[in-house]
Parts: C-alpha cells; sequence; structure tokens
C-alpha cells in the first residue's frame, strides 16, 4: 500500500470511530453545469476503495445537462458505449453530512492523477490550468465569495417567496443590508456556518444583501486552487440541505427576481512566486495591468462560463453592481474585475462577473487563463471606469452568440482544452435550446 493510500484508509477508520453511526458515503463530483453526481457507498467498502481498489463511474455523467439528461456531444454518449471512467478519492474532503434525517458521510472524487483522466471534467481542468501555471512559476492565492437567497420552502403558483422569520407576513421590512436581518435569520445562518465548518469550509464574513432574503458568504483565501473551489461547491450543497432543515428553500440561482439584485460569484486571486512575492505588484504593478488587460480580452469569449444558463444571463441585466461590459476599476463595484485596495503583499483582482450558480472549477480556471493571457501578452488595459465611465468592451448576453465566441477562440482553446472547449460549448448549446422547448402561457397571450 502506497503513502496515499495509507493515509486515505487512515482518514476513512479515524472518520468511522468519531462517527460510528453512519453506515454510507456519498461520493460526489461536480459535473458541467455545476450539479453533483456520484454514488452512495457503504462505509466498508469505502475503506476498500480508499486502499487501493478500482472506483469507476460512467464517464458521461459529468456530460449530463442542467436537468439531468445526455446530449448527443461529438461521439460522447451515444457513439461511445458509455464507458466508466476511473475516480479516486480526494484526500481530506470525507466530511459529516448531518442535515438529512440519518447523517451520512460524503467525500469528493475526481479522474484527476488517474490512468484516464477525463478532460472535460471541470474540476480537472483547474487542475490543469493550475499545473501549467506552477510549472511557470506562478502560484495563486485564491478566496470566493458568493451570495445566494432565502426562500420559503413551498413555492407559490411555481414562484418562489421570500423568506419570513414569523414576526413579518407578507413585506420583507428590513432596509437592504440590514444587520437586523442577520440577527432574524441567526439560526439558519448560524447553522450554514457552523456546518459549513464542519466540511472543513473557513467561513468568515456574512452580509445582507441588497434584496430581500438575500445574504453573502465569505470563503478565506487559500493557496490551494482546487481546495478553493471545493469549497465553493461543498458550500452550496450544505446550504441548501440546511436551508431545508430549517424550511426553507435556498438557492444561488443568479437572478430570481427581476425587481431585485441576483447573485454573484466574487473571485479574489493574486498571484505568487515560489518565495512569496507578489507578482503582481512588481514593477509598479504592470504585471496587476497586464493580468487585467488579459482577463478583460477573455471575458467577452468566456461568458458560457461565468453565465452559464439563460437565468444568469438575465442578471446581466444593468442591475445595482453588476457590469454591462468587460471593464476595471480600483475600488469599483461596477466593474467586471475590481482592484480592492491592498498593500503590495495582497494586491489582487477581484472577478465579480460571475452568476453564483456558475461552476466555480470552470470560472476559476477561465479567470487564471485570462491572467496568464495578460501576463504573456504584456498589453495595457483600457481605462478604468474611475477615469471613464462608459469605458469597457462589449460582450455578449444571448447563450448562442457567447456560445459561437467562445468555441473558435484561440487562446481559450488552448488555455482550457480543445476537447473541453468542444464538450462544453455543444453542452450549452443543446441545454439552451432544451430550455426553450415550452410554451409559456405569456406566448399564449401574445400570439394565440
Amino acid at each position: 500500500m502506497d503513502a496515499v493510500c495509507s493515509d486515505l484508509v487512515a482518514e476513512v477508520r479515524a472518520f468511522r470511530q468519531r462517527y460510528p453511526d453512519v453506515r454510507y458515503v456519498d461520493l460526489i463530483s461536480l459535473d458541467i453545469p455545476g450539479h453533483f453526481y456520484g454514488k452512495r457507498y457503504p462505509i466498508d467498502m469505502l475503506e476498500k476503495v480508499a486502499a487501493g481498489s478500482a472506483l469507476k463511474l460512467p464517464q458521461n455523467c459529468v456530460l449530463l445537462g442542467a436537468q439531468g439528461g445526455l446530449f448527443k456531444i461529438g461521439d460522447y454518449c451515444f457513439n461511445d458505449g458509455d464507458p466508466d471512467a476511473p475516480r479516486r478519492l480526494v484526500p481530506g474532503t470525507l466530511k459529516i453530512v448531518d442535515w438529512e434525517k440519518q447523517p451520512v458521510g460524503q467525500m469528493l472524487i475526481t479522474s484527476s492523477d488517474t490512468e484516464k483522466p477525463i478532460v472535460f471534467e471541470p474540476r480537472e481542468v483547474l487542475a490543469q490550468v493550475l499545473a501549467r501555471l506552477e510549472r511557470k512559476g506562478i502560484f495563486p492565492v485564491v478566496a470566493f465569495e458568493l451570495e445566494f437567497y432565502l426562500f420559503d420552502r413551498q413555492l407559490r403558483d411555481g414562484l418562489p417567496q421570500f423568506a419570513r422569520d414569523g414576526a413579518t407576513d407578507d413585506t420583507d421590512d428590513q432596509p437592504n443590508m440590514h444587520i437586523e436581518r442577520l440577527t432574524r435569520f441567526a439560526p439558519v445562518l448560524d447553522d450554514m456556518v457552523e456546518t459549513a465548518r464542519a466540511q472543513g469550509i473557513d467561513t468568515t464574513v456574512v452580509t445582507a444583501e441588497l434584496g430581500p432574503g438575500q445574504f453573502e458568504i465569505n470563503f478565506g483565501h487559500l493557496d490551494d486552487g482546487l481546495r478553493a473551489a471545493d469549497w465553493a461547491a461543498l458550500f452550496c450543497r450544505s446550504t441548501r440541505g440546511v436551508a431545508m432543515k430549517h424550511d426553507y428553500r435556498a438557492s444561488f440561482m443568479s437572478k430570481p427576481y427581476l425587481q431585485h439584485p441576483g447573485s454573484g460569484m466574487h473571485v479574489h486571486v493574486s498571484l505568487y512566486d515560489q518565495a512569496g512575492n507578489n507578482l503582481l505588484a512588481a514593477n509598479d504593478q504592470q504585471p496587476l495591468r497586464h493580468a487585467i488587460a488579459g482577463c478583460l480580452q477573455l471575458i467577452p469569449h468566456c461568458m458560457p462560463i461565468f453565465a452559464p444558463n439563460h437565468n444568469a444571463m438575465r442578471r446581466l441585466s444593468g442591475t445595482t453592481n453588476i457590469a454591462t461590459r468587460a471593464s476595471w476599476g480600483f475600488e469599483d463595484r461596477d466593474a467586471c474585475v475590481r482592484v480592492p485596495e491592498s498593500d503590495p503583499k495582497n494586491l489582487r483582482i477581484e472577478h465579480r462577473l460571475s452568476g453564483a450558480d456558475a461552476n466555480p472549477y470552470l470560472v476559476l480556471a477561465a479567470i487564471l487563463v485570462g491572467m496568464e493571457y495578460g501576463l504573456e501578452a504584456q498589453q495595457e488595459p483600457i481605462k478604468p471606469l474611475n477615469e471613464d465611465r462608459s469605458s469597457g468592451v462589449d460582450f455578449p448576453t444571448e447563450m448562442l452568440d457567447a456560445v459561437r465566441a467562445m468555441q473558435n477562440h484561440e487562446p481559450v482553446r488552448e488555455g482550457l482544452g480543445a476537447e473541453f472547449l468542444m464538450v462544453y460549448c455543444e453542452n450549452k448549446r443543446q441545454d439552451h435550446l432544451a430550455f426553450l422547448q415550452e410554451i409559456s402561457a405569456r406566448e399564449y397571450r401574445w400570439y394565440l
């Protein structure tokens, strides 16, 4: 048994000793639309997998559409015999799931570092980007921020209703960002934070946001980009579960209300060398400007990642603190790429464009590819919004236009991988077309 297997076996045994009543463990991984798929394993079988027994799942699980359906993508799904692909356990991710009626465990799995990695698996895509940067002597430090809404658990006529705490009737009477909203919903919010920490997630600041029942959670900075994205993905899963336990519904949907702000995924990224020097701060911050220029140039060609569905595109409609063009600025929340005030050691960008329901692995991979592209091209960015409020580069806000802009863009193809790009663009195109295959009541009102 090699050292990795030995450590995994020790992790499983320590978990069993701490949680002797847990009988099953969910082995989970994120697919292209950002949903977890996997299998529920008896915990004694998990110890065998940790010791080196084969772990395989269908390769095409990664290709599922937003509603779980399979699309014909190249030779995948219908012409490949639906083959299995090896997976491995991700060390350090075996944690308790205590929001279900009977506690179970959960553990991340991935195809990375197996004999046959799945090149379009989101975690593997990010792993390849990080490995390439490491070979170049670039080491990112990353922190995610996620916004989400709390709703009543029950929909009304299919529509979400903002959460009530028992002290209000039909209106959310707390002003935007009011601290008392945190007090009113403290039981569920505290449970969300403590549950996340039990998952190993370093949750920090909680904020009541602008929308009714809208909140934001911040995570600590990590020098492990994969683990930072793991945290974002796992937080979404645990938060939904905890909300249901408290008779609420938590959603990371990008734009649940037309009249209220959408929910975003903000990603803070700084880059360091092997000695811990901030690369963005060198030479009077010229690398920072180059990295920003690269991000802005690639944003129009990465929109299916940053806004991965029809509803996420709705968020880009010019509401509060949402950019409608690729732009940047110092301490400017209207910009796609914001440079927060900081000392040279912590100089970073904050990428603010993505919807909260975007895939965190792919969002981070696309941001890093943009920064990498900019550092190598060494071009100056357009003027910041601080100097010119009209500064910006147009990007597509319709999914089919966004897919066309992405699928043939060579820097994105080189940065994220040609096979991934083909698979992802076709998945998004077919998912969008499937979404349109329903006649709404409004369509009958307008055209019948």
